[in-house]
């Protein structure tokens, strides 16, 4: 399939590189194809502009909706870097498999993506801290009112040049460990990167930023006492000399930074385990002392230490509420991995 391409004549202003916030601003150009009579088609670049909608489209009744979140670098030498591309794609036909919507090439989908860039490379900021983020996004279009899988779909990719996810930057992020609301479970999609799951979460949140904290920590649906996932990140505790992560049970997003991260560890010979962790040992390893470092991982975050952990109005300091030395060592190889910074001896960045 061919990508046929049509270039703004009206370029956007840029925004200020020092106040760019997390997805406030989007580049000149986009890119879209569609699936119709059971195969993608129509795959073009076009400028950045609304769609058109049937009021009775299937997406916005039913919630047949997946998305994905990437980033891209530029270099010193001006040179544009993915950071691990087709495990973002591999994970696409994932959550595409899950709600029941058809996979796409994820070949061709990076090499779409890859002309987006180019054409609008010049969005990308170079400030550190910075970076392109790329929402890849796709959602059922058929316009009919009634509970079944779409006939037709819109799969888009849109960019975004942004700073840090989190206000406190690479400061410590309060967490608020959510004891009544239960965001996923085993059987469903908490899995997979579908807008249902996010929607799930936002009255627990709100009610978190409410009491000053960042994110709310979830817990299992079922027994509600073993640790899941951050609203936006994996999570890791490093209670003694191992470093913990709850197990990918099926309510878990397998994340490309979570997995990066398990795999530099066990390259530093560091202790990592993925198992069921009860929200009461981490706990008890905070108030004993045992719990020396805590951090959340995700492509927009990347590396998000924790420095406090409520639960149930027990509010525990994470490392004098301070960056811990393994948080800040994991921080500083990743982004320096992706911004070629530090050579990638793992294979894990993708020339555009």
């Amino acid at each position: 399939m061919n990508i046929s391409i049509t270039k703004t004549t009206t370029p956007k202003p840029k925004p200020d590189i020092n106040n760019l916030g997390f997805g406030q601003y989007f580049s000149d150009h986009m890119f879209t194809m569609d699936y119709i009579d059971g195969k993608w088609q129509n795959a073009q670049i076009v400028p950045y502009q609304n769609i058109s909608m049937d009021p009775a489209t299937m997406a916005l009744h039913y919630g047949q909706l997946i998305f994905e979140g990437m980033k891209a670098y530029k270099t010193a030498d001006g040179s544009i870097f993915l950071f691990r591309p087709r495990k973002n794609f591999e994970r696409v036909n994932v959550s595409n498999e899950r709600l029941a919507m058809p996979p796409v090439d994820e070949d061709f989908c990076l090499e779409a993506l890859c002309e987006l860039i180019k054409l609008d490379a010049d969005w990308i900021p170079d400030k550190p801290g910075t970076s392109l983020y790329i929402r890849p996004f796709m959602f059922a279009t058929d316009p009919f009112l009634g509970v079944r899988p779409s006939q037709t779909y819109k799969f888009m990719i849109i960019l975004s040049p942004v700073g840090a996810y989190y206000s406190e930057g690479l400061n410590p992020v309060k967490i608020y460990a959510e004891d009544e609301f239960v965001r996923a479970v085993r059987g469903g999609v908490g899995f997979t990167k579908t807008a249902g799951n996010y929607a799930a979460s936002l009255k627990a949140q709100t009610e978190a930023h409410d009491k000053g904290y960042s994110q709310v920590l979830w817990l299992d649906g079922i027994e509600r006492k073993y640790i899941e996932e951050v609203g936006s990140m994996n999570v890791f505790f490093k209670i003694g000399d191992e470093v913990i992560t709850p197990e990918l049970s099926g309510s878990i997003l397998s994340g490309i930074t979570r997995m990066s991260v398990i795999e530099l560890l066990q390259k530093w010979g560091v202790k990592v385990t993925e198992r069921k962790l009860s929200i009461d040992e981490v706990m008890a390893a905070a108030e004993n002392g045992t719990l020396k470092e805590s951090w959340g991982t995700g492509t927009a975050a990347v590396i998000s230490p924790i420095g406090e952990l409520n639960f149930k109005g027990n509010a525990q300091v994470i490392n004098n509420n301070e960056i811990g030395e393994l948080t800040s060592k994991l921080y500083d190889t990743i982004t320096g991995i992706q911004t070629h910074k530090i050579a990638d001896d793992m294979g894990w960045t993708f020339k555009v």
